[in-house]
């Protein structure tokens, strides 16, 4: 059984003053950054804000949380026991399986006791007489460390959203990134909802089910596609155990982290029967790979993207009953340049009686009241608000902490106008800082652990070469900086993301530069890259004894 949160820390422990390695964060990346340090016999802790694993599947708990990549392909890989032995028992699982699986790795590695819990980092600054990092906590406390890495993950700094009133309401709020452990009851209750993101289409329903009545405030429509979710098969649990190797290192060379075949067509050159039969069977697979890999051009052709969008519109006004409610669930952005979602019965809740959706875009929110929320055009009174507004994605939770490198220069100015990053890795002016799945990088556009093992991976064998050559310090040149800034935005233009208004642009955050963050190359052509880089001698990076 695996230790509940509230004894995840002993009280009595006292934090090292000095280690080789300060990791910020304990959610996949962080446990494994530990498990590979301890490997290297190099003294580490970590530093973890929750009382316990996990990362974004210990705080996202609202109702129908689930991940949208398959259980069997969203896992670890570099323990073939741990492949072999675990049992997960959906296809796509929900945030109670997930964190159980973090739980269960955290207790077969044994890598509490390298965590100190309820421990939010404030500020890291770096000595450079010392070459060492000085990490300081909430409660006070400071370590000396060789090496600062950021496993503070993608989504992890949320945000609520920029409304007049939010104090002023009465009754009960929540925020979908900070659900109360112990759960919500909703049943008679009137609940409005702002936000349609993957946290609102996937609590929508569930909540619906309990609610007297329930509003949504919507201001852009997500594409989501249902999830056809199940209980996994033995048989196709044995099938994939068997296979893990193989199935493993196209994971690694795919372009999402998900093996799928390359499209080879035009979704232009192919007849009308045709297309429609191939969306409606990805449709129907219940995968996002599958609609967004279906023909070649999806991603970078608009008249390409438009078939798609047409077909999921249709699809829309299929489902939902009333014409104005499917009309305003159509998005008219580019099909795959926000995030899209998974769902179970998304769109078939708006055909109950106690659901309807405000289109923010036609009737603004005003402000918050003390009864409820104001529109350009109504009043509405609820006895409960619910904010799935999601975060201040990719850099949030890395500026929030006060990082200070060579001559005392904050990360946050360093990246004033956008972030910048050599591979989505460090920045320059930042020696021996390492960014597990950073801006610059294919994160949050990839199977999210396959991009955090070869992260980990990538990171602690740069640090084994620096061991070994007796060298100190590694630090990205600012031209290599520049010249992969300037490649990660070659890229995205060549592509339809930047014509979306969403959280990979920074749009979210009002004041935030709007760069497109990800790297939108493909997980296995930047995987090339990285290891071309460290076979190299680290090319574009400085070392020093």
């Amino acid at each position: 059984m695996s230790a509940p949160p509230s004894d995840s820390q002993p009280a009595s422990r006292a934090v090292p003053s000095s280690v080789d390695v300060v990791v910020v964060g304990a959610g996949f990346s962080g446990m494994y950054l530990l498990h590979k340090l301890r490997e290297m016999n190099l003294s580490a802790v970590a530093f973890e804000a929750g009382t316990d694993v996990g990362g974004t599947w210990y705080w996202n708990r609202y109702p129908g949380a689930r991940v949208d990549v398959e259980s069997l392909a969203y896992s670890y890989s570099f323990s073939e026991d741990l492949e072999q032995e675990y049992e997960w028992q959906e296809r796509y699982p929900t945030q109670p399986e997930i964190l159980r699986y973090a739980r269960h790795v955290a207790d077969r590695f044994d890598l509490r006791r390298d965590i100190f819990f309820r421990t939010r980092v404030n500020a890291a600054a770096y000595d450079e007489q010392g070459r060492t990092w000085r990490v300081r906590t909430e409660h006070g406390d400071a370590v000396t460390a060789r090496f600062l890495v950021m496993a503070t993950g993608c989504l992890s700094a949320s945000k609520l959203p920029e409304i007049p009133g939010l104090d002023r309401f009465a009754g009960a709020t929540y925020h979908t990134a900070h659900w109360p452990h112990e759960g919500v009851d909703f049943t008679g209750l009137r609940v409005g909802i702002i936000g349609t993101g993957s946290s609102g289409v996937q609590s929508i329903p569930v909540i619906a089910e309990q609610a007297a009545q329930l509003t949504v405030f919507q201001r852009t429509p997500a594409y989501s596609l249902p999830a056809r979710n199940r209980r996994l098969r033995p048989d196709e649990i044995a099938a994939m155990k068997a296979n893990y190797r193989t199935f493993r290192q196209a994971q690694k060379e795919s372009g999402f982290g998900v093996p799928t075949p390359i499209p080879t067509k035009s979704a232009l050159e192919v007849s009308d029967e045709e297309r429609d039969a191939t969306f409606e069977r990805a449709w129907e697979s219940g995968s996002l790979v599958n609609l967004l890999t279906a023909y070649a051009d999806l991603s970078i052709d608009q008249a390409a993207n438009d078939t798609a969008k047409r077909f999921i519109h249709r699809k829309i006004h299929q489902i939902v009953e009333d014409p104005r409610t499917a009309a305003d669930l159509c998005p008219e952005y580019p099909v795959g340049t926000k995030r899209p979602c998974l769902d179970t019965g998304y769109y078939e809740t708006y055909n109950r009686e106690n659901v309807h959706l405000v289109n923010l875009r036609r009737t603004p929110i005003v402000e918050i009241t003390e009864r409820g929320i104001r529109t350009s055009d109504q009043a509405y009174e609820f006895d409960v608000i619910v904010y799935a507004t999601g975060f201040d994605a990719m850099t949030g939770a890395l500026t929030s902490v006060d990082i200070r490198g060579r001559g005392g220069a904050p990360l946050d100015e360093a990246w004033s106008a956008g972030p910048r990053t050599y591979l989505g890795i460090s920045s320059a002016g930042y020696p021996n800082l390492f960014m597990i799945t950073g801006p610059g990088s294919p994160s949050v556009l990839s199977n999210m652990v396959v991009s955090i093992e070869q992260h980990v991976d990538w990171v602690t064998d740069a640090i084994a070469y620096l061991d070994h050559q007796g060298l100190t310090t590694i630090e990205p040149t600012q031209e290599a900086e520049d010249a992969w800034v300037d490649h990660v935005n070659l890229i995205a233009d060549a592509t339809l993301y930047p014509k979306a208004n969403s959280w990979y642009m920074g749009a979210n955050v009002p004041g935030k530069p709007q760069v497109f963050m990800p790297y939108a190359g493909g997980v296995g052509e930047y995987r090339k890259t990285c290891d071309e880089i460290a076979a190299q001698g680290y090319k574009g990076f400085a070392l020093s004894v």
